[in-house]
């Protein structure tokens, strides 16, 4: 059965990383928001209005979940390495997952907020062509949103469909 597997975490917490590993280990389509935000729309951190940013993504969202179900009926596994800051928004796909009768795992990449500006600032020295850069009062905020995972979410990651 395939698994819908969810990346969660703030930005240089690691997710992309540990989810080009998951993609091997588990034969899995990796679909990541922010390579195909700068392939669609280009890499534009210098928007000053976010919402408009906000809103391309979305949209680059709702086009990568399209093709996660299609592969997921398919048999194949999905990671999603979209960051998923909410609760609401995790527990909306552990439903979906239910519904499109396949298994669900999240991982959370939980790392202490030195290391994030850390990584941070490394991340912003090297910036690479599929990476946004982003200034550090933007991961302040960025922290303020973020609803950490609880425990009973982690204990409800099922790999077969016996929810």
């Amino acid at each position: 059965m395939a698994i819908l597997h969810l990346m969660v975490g703030l930005p240089c917490s690691g997710k992309t990383t540990k989810a080009r590993i998951l993609e091997k280990e588990y034969n899995a389509l990796l679909l990541t928001t922010d390579k195909w935000h700068i392939k669609l729309y280009g890499n534009r951190t210098h928007l000053k209005d976010h919402k408009e940013h906000d809103k391309m993504h979305d949209k680059v969202e709702k086009m990568l979940w399209e093709i996660g179900k299609r592969v997921l009926a398919l048999g194949i596994d999905v990671i999603l390495d979209f960051g998923f800051w909410g609760k609401e928004e995790r527990d909306w796909f552990r439903s979906e997952a239910k519904r499109l009768n396949v298994g669900f795992k999240i991982h959370y990449m939980n790392v202490d907020e030195k290391e994030l500006f850390s990584r941070l600032n490394k991340r912003n020295e090297e910036l690479s062509d599929d990476v946004f850069y982003i200034p550090a009062e933007n991961m302040e905020k960025y922290i303020k949103l973020f609803q950490p995972v609880e425990q009973e979410e982690l204990v409800e990651n099922v790999e077969n469909n016996t929810f």
